[in-house]
């Protein structure tokens, strides 16, 4: 999984050789610094640069381009060397841009020798700067990271070398910029474009800020994410632009949100009102690119959702940044006997502090800022949702109509992050479901608050799972979507009630292994059938009797009422299932299946775990926060449940009446 990193933030180095590749619109001159545990560089000779372009355990290019390829073997670092800092500077004198604010913000990747890319940056925010510090690899108790700096210098590449501690940093610069134009002096020049009567293939230059190797494709396997659990790129209404750093198609999954990055399609979006000068632009609900407002507003959430990861990454990273900063500076002051003690060493320790909390204080303000815009986002967002992802308690359920389409999404639950509890982003999962859904009914660390009776915990899972199916049947047109239940000892008969009496189930709950086997085997068939008729493109062919809408199996209280031949059948299901419109949900303590051991790991995997209280056990694709998930429940006394499902169930008997029908033709 790929770290999309923000400036001051770090991530772990899972392997000591790489690559860091740059890419940028213009040639640039690319080199690193290693430096001491302090970050120190004690000679020239700690600097890799066009005109001595290896080190130690580094390698740099040997003259400017617009994208390059530095090698690190951090294995072979030296046990003095701490820090690697990789550098970037536009060369003097040849012609091109003289500041980087003027050019494309160039982009900087740490990937492994196969090209996986682990962590990229975007450097932002450079105006007049002429060299910046783009990356830091460091150690850190006793393993490398890497660290987003984005430092940029107005003094060029020799202000950058002498803030490392370089004496000789004037010099060196100028050594480092000659050897650049001679080098270019020395180039080839690029060739003039073929003639349209040339048959042979051009590529195009690569994409600025992007991998040379990586021009096509977005990354978008929904079912490949392994956080939330849910599709993190919309459907786009035309090809988008390759993000910035991602990877070759066929390489790993891109989760880079490109909602917020693509042109909107032609039907306009809803535009704010002009803001004040100095003021935020005012949120407006269905701002994100999109054909529909639906997928605008989907769009919209997904957006929320990142910027909500990237700033409090943001905030984290800087925290962290600041107290290792602060220990370095006391570490520094204990390590020298002149300082360690007295008036001298008490100023150094108060500074040090002092400058740690101006940079948390900074921080914080950069956050709070960031949230209140989030927020009044939210509140604008929210009451536009339309019914697939609007709360149980909007007022859009009092005006229900059964749909005529699938929407593109269901919301499931609400995330937040311990930051700011009470900005609430709606988790959507798209549909149809690709991957299956797990209520789990057992105890884990998440719910040391809330109920300590299991059997309350079960009950509430049970809740959750009907609040899921009921929004389903609600957001599907009629007819297309079937429900079946598996409660094998009616433990859950109070749950299952509003689906019951509504009419919305295509047939009472199955209780006891016979029951089990014979939904099993009627859905295990509806699959094998299906398969075989699409892989003969021979789907005209299916037998009238077979119910070719979505079918939504509720798996209760398992294993109870399973033999061996009906877990294999669940298995199976889960896995060919969704490809033919066949999608479980189980609610189920895993505890409960232990006997089964290892052979059952694959099922629980294969299906995204909910839990029917708030639990921080979601990870989002981008850096990896624990997300803080809340079930999306019916408020208590409510009837909006029973009244969404009598329509849904009304629509569906009236479209089963319309069907049997006789028709009447020439």
């Amino acid at each position: 999984m790929t770290a999309e990193l923000v400036r001051g933030q770090n991530h772990p180095l899972p392997q000591t050789r790489l690559e860091i590749r740059i890419s940028a619109g213009n040639p640039i001159v690319a080199g690193a610094t290693l430096g001491d545990e302090r970050g120190t560089v004690h000679g020239a000779e700690w600097v890799a640069h066009p005109a001595s372009p290896q080190l130690a355990g580094i390698e740099v290019p040997k003259q400017a381009a617009a994208d390059h390829r530095l090698a690190v073997d951090l294995d072979a670092m030296p046990d003095h060397i701490h820090r690697v800092t990789v550098l970037l500077a536009l060369p003097a004198g040849v012609g091109g841009p003289a500041r980087f604010g003027v050019m494309a913000a160039p982009f900087v990747a740490v990937t492994g020798l196969d090209g996986t890319e682990i962590a990229g940056y975007t450097i932002t925010d450079l105006d007049s700067e002429s060299a910046v510090t783009a990356l830091e690899l460091y150690r850190r108790q006793g393993a490398w990271k890497v660290r987003a700096v984005g430092q940029g210098y107005a003094g060029g590449l020799a202000a950058m070398l002498h803030d490392q501690g370089l004496a000789e940093a004037t010099d060196l610069a100028a050594r480092i910029n000659e050897a650049v134009v001679r080098g270019m002096a020395r180039s080839v020049a690029q060739p003039p474009p073929r003639s349209e009567g040339d048959g042979r293939v051009r590529t195009s230059a690569a994409g600025v800020g992007a991998d040379p190797a990586a021009t096509t494709g977005v990354g978008a396997d929904p079912a490949a994410t392994t956080g939330v659990g849910a599709d993190p790129a919309p459907v786009q209404p035309q090809t988008p632009q390759q993000p910035q750093g991602a990877p070759a198609t066929g390489g790993p999954v891109n989760y880079e949100h490109p909602a917020r990055r693509t042109a909107a399609p032609p039907t306009p979006a809803p535009t704010a009102p002009p803001a004040a000068p100095g003021q935020p632009a005012q949120p407006v609900a269905g701002d994100a690119s999109g054909w529909t407002m639906d997928e605008r507003l989907y769009n919209q959430v997904w957006g929320m959702f990142e910027d909500l990861a990237r700033t409090t990454a943001a905030y984290r990273s800087a925290v962290d940044f600041a107290e290792s900063r602060m220990e370095q500076e006391l570490d520094r002051v204990l390590s020298d006997p002149r300082t360690r003690v007295g008036p001298a060493a008490d100023s150094a320790r108060a500074d040090a502090r002092a400058k740690h909390a101006d940079l948390v204080e900074q921080a914080r303000a950069a956050l709070d800022r960031d949230l209140a815009q989030l927020t009044a986002e939210a509140e604008v967002v929210e009451p536009a949702l339309p019914p697939a992802y609007a709360r149980w308690d909007s007022p859009v359920w009092q005006a229900y109509q059964v749909p005529m389409e699938i929407p593109m999404a269901l919301r499931v639950g609400d995330l937040h992050l311990p930051e700011r509890t009470d900005l609430r982003i709606p988790m959507l999962v798209r549909l149809p479901l690709e991957r299956g859904l797990w209520i789990d009914a057992g105890r884990s660390g998440g719910f040391d608050e809330g109920p300590a009776d299991s059997g309350e915990l079960r009950r509430l899972a049970a809740d959750a799972a009907v609040a899921i199916a009921a929004r389903l049947l609600a957001v599907y047109p009629a007819g297309e979507i079937a429900v079946h239940v598996i409660d094998p000892a009616g433990s859950a008969a109070g749950s299952f009630a509003p689906l019951v009496g509504s009419g919305a189930l295509a047939e009472p709950p199955a209780a006891g292994a016979q029951g089990v086997s014979s939904v099993l085997a009627a859905l295990t068939r509806r699959v094998d059938l299906v398969q075989m008729a699409v892989r003969s493109g021979a789907t005209d062919a299916l037998p009238p009797d077979l119910d070719t809408a979505e079918q939504l199996l509720i798996v209760h209280d398992f294993p109870h009422g399973f033999d061996d031949r009906a877990v294999t059948q669940l298995r199976y299901l889960a896995d060919e299932g969704p490809a033919v419109g066949v999608h479980l949900m189980m609610v189920a303590d895993r505890e409960d299946a232990r006997a089964y051991g290892p052979v059952l790991d694959p099922l629980w995997r294969s299906l995204l775990r909910l839990t029917p209280v708030a639990d921080d056990h979601l990870a989002d694709p981008w850096v990896g926060h624990a997300w803080t998930y809340e079930p999306s429940m019916v408020p208590r006394g409510s009837r909006v449940l029973d009244q969404v499902l009598g329509e849904a169930g009304r629509a569906a008997k009236a479209l089963k009446a319309a069907r049997a029908r006789p028709s009447y033709g020439n």
